[in-house]
């Protein structure tokens, strides 16, 4: 499906089991640095055989996705370095979502992997007022903690252990952050496990 931010048209793939037409809880999948490529759309589909109405989101725009590192981080550093950016980029995809007819609006939660993960985070962070966010190796630092009472969904993170990509110290620190947040989190980190588990 297409969606926009602005002047910049966001492509969305949208899945959901024909099945049924009743409307069901509503998941936001939120891709790798990678760009919304087949990774992200197979979760979608995943989820959608497990009873979900799913968008896997393009929070880079005009569906670009990266081939290589440098450019994966180029585009990860442009929206993910831009909260604000991020924030409008991720409630477009939500306000794509709760429209279409399979979705029960006042029911959605979002996964996202690495950058996705990050992305969830930083909603989570900024009081997004949907169920639930899980990252999965997502990145955890943050310049903009979350104030106390700021969160309004749950928060569940997995994590490797052995990822060298989130440091013992960042672990604390977001540990320390969403207990002053009075934020209900659970962080589930699986030992000898490293980034893109």
């Amino acid at each position: 499906i297409r969606y926009r931010h602005g002047d910049t048209e966001m492509h969305g793939m949208f899945a959901y089991d024909d099945a049924s037409h009743e409307a069901r809880p509503g998941i936001l999948v939120v891709h790798e640095w990678w760009g919304q490529n087949e990774y992200p759309r197979e979760r979608a589909r995943m989820l959608a055989a497990l009873g979900y109405s799913v968008l896997a989101v393009d929070m880079y725009g005009d569906g670009k996705t990266a081939a290589h590192p440098d450019e994966a981080g180029k585009f990860a550093s442009a929206v993910g370095g831009n909260l604000p950016l991020a924030r409008a980029r991720f409630e477009a995809a939500l306000a794509a979502l709760r429209e279409q007819p399979t979705v029960a609006d006042d029911k959605i939660a979002a996964i996202g992997y690495c950058f996705g993960g990050g992305v969830v985070i930083n909603m989570a962070r900024l009081g997004t007022d949907i169920d639930g966010v899980v990252s999965y190796h997502g990145s955890l630092d943050t310049d903009n903690p979350a104030q106390p009472g700021a969160i309004k969904t749950r928060v569940l993170v997995f994590n490797g252990a052995d990822d060298p990509l989130v440091t013992a110290e960042q672990i604390a620190a977001f540990k320390r952050e969403m207990e002053t947040a009075g934020a209900d989190y659970q962080f589930i980190n699986y030992p000898g496990a490293v980034h893109g588990f």
